[in-house]
């Protein structure tokens, strides 16, 4: 069985010959060893080994956007500016946005030896900022999905594996733009505001959604951003306004054209499992393992596996800190649990990526044992 045959197999719900594995963001194509670019910190010796083992012997699943040709002019463009500079192994980016009277202004900062993007400065600051915000122009939805860089990553994939459409959900666009804790206050108080916002963003990324769909019908998505309505952020009967009133259309967009709609929420998931099982979603990820999270693979799977396929359910931080001989044992749950009883089917994948410059031994190894395990596996 190719790889792309067990992953395909595993998301129609069919009998595949073992389990799938896959590394997440790691795929062996987006990591580029042998660019100079202080920035990438995949030009480290140390990683070289891992991006073979995603290659080779990894069920592959690469994530892409899709982006839209021809669309009609963005009417925020005139009021954008943007600022770049590099400073003390540091890229900042400022984006400044006039709204009404107001200057919005957002930072975010990379640095060279950590493979990820900190937003420094927020673009909503307090409730003022965010009535100027919503009454900005929204862009009219028009345009063809581009579908270039997709059908170029599957021909480069081959029977390796397949392409992952990657989608936010509303509220991912709407929380970011403030600090975690003015969201959460306004999330809280400001119930008909959070709802304006949402829908605003609805009414572009809906037939966004559908247009590609229709364009690359039969690909497995992810859908990111309901993690922030879960416990203990908000209460689940927020989740369910916030989160499934939103990405259900999406999500009944994606499987009007044959696709697998899959929900990405980290965090505890007890009380809103029934609130994403709603959205009619064919897929759920990391499923993260106590303390991070606080429900078992099994649980899920014995509840809700036989609409889901399951992803996860390893935790990246275990994987670059605990002795591999204690990992072990955490594959070995995850591979007993997640493929007990009737269901979907098992993706093994850990909740995230490691993002430093230099990749541990130790890492390395709980990586190839994760591998390993799921190479040997015949059975619950």
């Amino acid at each position: 069985m190719t790889r792309r045959e067990r992953l395909m197999r595993t998301l129609e719900g069919q009998p595949v010959d073992r389990p799938s594995v896959c590394f997440y963001e790691l795929n062996g194509i987006d990591e580029v060893p042998d660019d100079p670019d202080p920035y990438n910190v995949f030009n480290d010796p140390s990683w070289r080994p891992l991006l073979d083992l995603a290659r080779d012997r990894t069920d592959r699943i690469v994530m892409r956007g899709v982006a839209f040709r021809d669309t009609p002019p963005d009417p925020l463009e005139p009021l954008r500016t943007f600022e770049r500079w590099e400073d003390g192994g540091s890229r900042f980016e400022r984006t400044t946005l006039r709204a009404g009277n107001r200057a919005l202004t957002t930072l975010n900062r990379q640095d060279e030896a950590v493979y990820t993007v900190w937003t420094v400065e927020h673009l909503l600051k307090d409730l003022d900022d965010f009535k100027a915000w919503l009454a900005l122009p929204q862009e009219d939805f028009g345009g063809t999905p581009d579908t270039a860089e997709v059908l170029v990553t599957e021909d480069l994939l081959g029977d390796a594996g397949i392409v992952c459409l990657d989608t936010p959900d509303p509220l991912c666009h709407v929380a970011p733009l403030f600090d975690m804790g003015t969201y959460l206050l306004v999330a809280m108080t400001e119930n008909a505001l959070m709802h304006q916002a949402l829908e605003k963003v609805a009414s572009l990324l809906l037939p966004r959604v559908e247009a590609v769909a229709r364009t690359l019908p039969g690909r497995l998505w992810r859908i990111f951003g309901p993690e922030y309505a879960s416990p203990p952020y908000l209460p689940p009967n927020l989740f369910e306004e916030y989160a499934t009133r939103y990405v259900t259309p999406m999500v009944e967009a994606i499987q009007r054209y044959g696709g697998y709609a899959r929900v990405h929420s980290h965090g505890r998931l007890r009380d809103i499992l029934d609130h994403i099982a709603a959205t009619g979603c064919r897929g759920l990820d990391p499923i993260e393992p106590s303390p991070q999270g606080d429900v078992t693979l099994g649980y899920v799977r014995e509840r809700y596996g036989a609409q889901m396929t399951l992803f996860g359910n390893l935790e990246v931080s275990d994987i670059e800190n605990l002795p591999t001989p204690r990992f072990a044992e955490k594959v070995a749950t995850a591979l007993r649990e997640g493929t007990a009883g009737e269901g979907r089917g098992l993706v093994v994948m850990p909740s995230s990526a490691p993002y430093g410059r230099e990749l541990s031994p130790l890492t390395l190894r709980n990586y190839e044992e994760m591998v390993r395990q799921v190479e040997a596996f015949t059975g619950a």
